[in-house]
């Protein structure tokens, strides 16, 4: 935790993780996960363990569903019948189920309200970002949406949000990311932007206290009282 800084801290600019902080999605990408095991005859899985399989992407994800390891490679036969199986199934329930963690709406208005730029950073595919932003009722709010396939290179890589510093005209030391996992931790320190992580999120189980973060925030609208505009 860093314990040099000034609060509130002074930002231009917020970015926001989508899974495990905007989103509570565990139980729809468990649902999906379990439909392709079902349909490809493999046993399900416990929702509480599939929780700890979210946050690098719905490929990676598959790939932990299938062999219960968190970077093991399944056979390549196997993964390849697996995935399409898996994005029809999350396509069609991709809003099921998700909904907003308390303080998100309240966090997001109240930014919105101060003025501060504001973007949608995450690994996710945008087929299934943009519908379940929309569904959920947050599309709205960013200027920018930012998923997986967006760009070259996604979290724990600093490129989506050393880019959203380039959309937005604002220095990395003036931007704010607020994640859930060590993903979005590692992507703002390497970007040089500042960090705030929430406790409820998908951090592979472990406690995001222990991340070099410079506040754990209970909510996205708690950390909307700890910035003012730069």
């Amino acid at each position: 935790m860093n314990t040099n800084l000034n609060f509130p801290l002074a930002v231009r600019a917020v970015m926001i993780d989508l899974d495990g902080t905007l989103l509570n999605t565990a139980p729809d990408l468990a649902e999906a996960a379990n439909r392709m095991l079902a349909e490809m005859q493999r046993p399900q899985v416990p929702v509480e363990v599939i929780m700890t399989y979210i946050g690098n992407g719905v490929d990676r994800l598959i790939k932990r569903v299938l062999t219960g390891e968190m970077y093991a490679e399944p056979e390549a036969e196997l993964f390849a019948r697996a995935k399409p199986i898996y994005d029809r199934h999350y396509l069609e329930g991709v809003s099921r189920y998700s909904r907003p963690f308390p303080g998100v709406v309240e966090g997001l208005e109240a930014l919105k309200q101060a003025g501060y730029h504001l973007a949608c950073i995450t690994n996710k595919a945008e087929k299934f970002t943009l519908p379940l932003l929309k569904d959920t009722g947050l599309f709205g709010y960013f200027e920018l949406v930012l998923s997986g396939d967006s760009l070259p290179k996604t979290k724990p890589d600093p490129l989506p949000l050393l880019h959203a510093c380039d959309k937005f005209g604002v220095k990395p030391e003036q931007m704010l990311l607020i994640g859930d996992s060590m993903n979005d931790a590692q992507a703002a320190r390497a970007a040089g932007c500042h960090i705030f992580c929430v406790p409820y999120g998908y951090n592979h189980g472990e406690p995001v206290d222990k991340l070099d973060l410079d506040r754990v925030v209970e909510s996205v609208f708690e950390a909307s009282k700890l910035i003012r505009k730069a």
